[in-house]
């Protein structure tokens, strides 16, 4: 099989081929329909998690056929369409400590897989398997309440889904993101408002709003984070999805509101299914940019400049 492998720390994917992986007990082969590309390729390609070990096919957000069962596999069938996202079974991750979906075929513990409904097409349900289900999932577990403000903080892999959850939750919807050119595409995703970081001041002016009970940050930008939390109503918070290095710039002042920031991740396969049913009943869908599988490094470049409009797929076929 062709696949695109991190050889060593530090460095770019690069095509092999490998001979095709037999399933083992509890386990089933995949062929690969579509994989996500994530901020999350940066932790395998710079080594930052125990366990991990090169060389890697990394690729979390998977969408494939099963062709076929390893021993002891019960629930699932040859033919059938199934995702794997971050949770590899048990303590396997994937993409990091175990191989993941920049590959024409793809082996996954039977615990990490998810069936995938009618009424969503391979291409769709594979951003849903990281970035939507962490948005989702985010969302679901905050303090917003059908009616609340909540601020969508950035417009790009997870925030187009961020918006589109909120809306169809009943929340009421603002987007942030820097530039006007950015206002039509977050009301044609569904925000109520649209706030232009550039142009104005975030925390004055989700405050003329009424105030956010929730704003959920989900480009890695310290500043901007900082920025929104003197936009909180009492007792809200900020929920970070998107990591970054930087410090956050807060005075002890602004918290003695009692407003909150903390982090959150998706909690594997009990998550992605409500992600996915939650996603075809309200006709919540990702926008995505296929790549051929050997322009992973394309890809992922592109990604990271913020280049792709909004997900970037690899597709192996």
């Amino acid at each position: 099989m062709k696949a695109m492998q991190i050889a060593r720390r530090g460095g770019a994917f690069e095509p092999v081929e490998r001979p095709t992986p037999e399933p083992a007990a509890g386990q089933v082969l995949l062929k690969v329909e579509a994989c996500g590309v994530c901020h999350g390729e940066d932790v395998a390609i710079h080594g930052h998690w125990p366990g991990l070990s090169y060389p890697i096919i990394p690729g979390h957000e998977i969408i494939g056929t099963i062709e076929r069962l390893g021993d002891g596999v019960g629930g699932f069938h040859v033919g059938q369409r199934v995702g794997v996202g971050w949770s590899g079974g048990g303590d396997k991750v994937t993409g990091l400590t175990v191989d993941g979906g920049y590959a024409e075929r793809a082996v996954a513990a039977a615990a990490a897989l998810v069936a995938i409904p009618d009424g969503i097409a391979p291409l769709e349900a594979a951003p849903l398997m990281c970035a939507g289900v962490t948005t989702f999932s985010a969302l679901r577990a905050s303090k917003a309440r059908m009616g609340d403000l909540v601020a969508i903080q950035g417009i790009g892999g997870l925030g187009h889904l961020a918006i589109q959850f909120a809306r169809k939750a009943g929340m009421r919807t603002v987007a942030i993101s820097r530039g006007a050119q950015k206002e039509a595409l977050a009301r044609d995703l569904g925000a109520h408002s649209f706030i232009d970081a550039d142009a104005e001041d975030v925390g004055r002016a989700l405050a003329a709003l009424g105030g956010a009970k929730v704003v959920l940050a989900t480009a890695p930008s310290a500043t901007a984070i900082s920025a929104a939390v003197s936009g909180l109503v009492r007792d809200g918070e900020v929920v970070v999805v998107a990591g970054g290095a930087d410090k956050l710039d807060l005075a002890p002042m602004q918290l003695l509101r009692r407003v909150g920031i903390r982090g959150w991740v998706g909690d594997g396969v009990p998550d992605i299914v409500d992600t996915l049913r939650f996603s075809v009943l309200t006709d919540v869908r990702p926008r995505v940019e296929p790549f051929p599988l050997a322009q992973a490094n394309e890809a992922y470049t592109r990604m990271l400049a913020a280049s792709v409009r909004f997900r970037a797929l690899l597709v192996p076929a």
